[in-house]
């Protein structure tokens, strides 16, 4: 079988030179190129600039680009180390306000610094590098098992539609809107995949649709402002879509553009199910209007992707990168620990129960 994007690693660890190693996903689809950054501004970058992007595939990039930051520290003492520790893990955490997975990874990562603090330091950095293996790896299985919730609601032929990318390219494997259909298709299932384009940095025609038809998969892009149609024509049987902060309640912040898709199949009566790993849902927030929407600059709108500038010089842009779908729009919420449904308030809390509950197995 030739070599397509689905046999790359999105993020993986090169201990040996000390570096993080990620697909330039900026190039995709024309090339694909794997980027080897040992230095802290240049993972700072890959992560604003989209070079790797999709929640899941940042947090597992920031673990890995703290330990690495952790790795270079040349203090020996604890209270020294841990104040260049703090300082590498507060840097990486500008580089993006809206994924909560950046914070829950750099968050955990602190942890086993502070919790081994009567431990010799390059001890703390082997378990920094251990958290971090394990963060990769629990990206993994944690698709893996939303991939398996998926498809259990939904069968074999049907029509999907997916917005942005929330594919095997924003995770480790698999992905987590598209792991159904990744999983369906290890299993001989075929499904006709509707992928929204998902201006203005096109994650869905550049990526989703990239990786869906490497892996063999019936795959059409549609402009965003087409969804309405195909979903009127009876093309759709379910919408699958990632997302970058659950709240407590329920409302769902994803990739711009996904609460106009939410409407629309709440319109057609089509199910809109949300994929996600419980370190998505943020329970501190109460609901959506509380999470910070990242804002971000106008010439991703006025001239990426153009031979010349497409709006006239000095009119105004708005580019939020993010917008938030009521919990009242969301069929359920699959995680790894299972489906969640309404009262989202009670549901999350049960499913972050079973969590508690596997982790003291």
């Amino acid at each position: 079988m030739a070599k397509n994007i689905m046999h790359y690693d999105t993020v993986s660890l090169d201990d040996e030179n000390s570096a993080l190693v990620i697909i330039d996903q900026t190039q995709l689809p024309g090339k694909v190129e794997m980027l080897s950054l040992t230095e802290q501004k240049d993972i700072w970058e890959a992560i604003y600039l989209l070079k790797v992007r999709g929640a899941p595939a940042i947090g597992v990039a920031a673990a890995i680009g703290v330990y690495l930051a952790a790795k270079n520290i040349k203090a020996k003492d604890y209270p020294t180390f841990y104040e260049e520790f703090k300082a590498a893990k507060d840097y990486l955490a500008t580089s993006r306000p809206t994924a909560v997975n950046l914070f829950w990874a750099l968050d955990r990562m602190e942890n086993v610094v502070k919790a081994n603090k009567e431990l010799p330091v390059d001890e703390i950095v082997k378990l920094l590098h251990d958290e971090a293996v394990e963060i990769r790896e629990e990206d993994i299985r944690v698709c893996r098992a939303i991939g398996e919730y998926g498809l259990t609601l939904i069968k074999d032929g049907d029509g999907i539609l997916t917005h942005c990318n929330a594919g095997q390219l924003a995770t480790v494997k698999y992905g987590t809107a598209l792991a159904p259909i990744h999983l369906g298709v290890e299993r001989g299932m075929n499904f006709k995949v509707f992928t929204d384009e998902t201006r203005p940095l096109l994650q869905g025609i550049r990526l989703s649709s990239f990786e869906l038809h490497s892996n063999g998969v019936d795959t059409t892009v549609i402009c965003d402002n087409m969804a309405s149609q195909v979903m009127k024509n009876g093309w759709v049987q379910a919408v699958f879509v990632g997302c970058d902060r659950v709240a407590a309640n329920g409302d769902v912040c994803n990739k711009i553009g996904t609460s106009g898709v939410a409407i629309l199949a709440k319109h057609y009566g089509i199910p809109f199910y949300v994929c996600g790993p419980t370190s998505t849902i943020d329970m501190s927030i109460a609901h959506g209007d509380d999470i910070p929407i990242e804002v971000r600059p106008d010439h991703e709108v006025t001239e990426m992707w153009y031979s010349k500038r497409m709006a006239p010089e000095g009119v105004k842009v708005y580019n939020p990168a993010f917008d938030v779908s009521d919990n009242s729009l969301v069929t359920a919420i699959i995680t790894e620990f299972g489906i969640a449904r309404a009262p989202y308030d009670k549901s999350l809390k049960e499913i972050f129960a079973q969590k508690e509950a596997a982790s003291k197995k």
